[in-house]
């Protein structure tokens, strides 16, 4: 597989990889695999939701705000 980065993008890569101790390659087999992972959680949790709402088990729109500003209050 090929990935073509533009010389900007080349530059941060290297540069961020060298920060971290590891070569672009790693640097970028590590990011894929975080990408992977986290787009796995995600899916999965858009799952959960979707078969929570086929049950009928909704949050009305007042309690999913209160949830929310309760949260950037913690």
């Amino acid at each position: 597989m090929e990935v073509h980065l533009s010389i900007e993008k080349q530059a941060h890569l290297h540069q961020s990889a060298a920060r971290t101790g590891r070569s672009a390659a790693q640097f970028i087999e590590d990011a894929v695999e975080h990408v992977l992972q986290s787009e796995s959680r995600f899916i999965e949790a858009v799952e959960v939701g979707r078969a929570a709402a086929r049950r009928g088990e909704l949050v009305d729109h007042d309690e999913v705000v209160e949830r929310i500003e309760q949260m950037f209050r913690s």
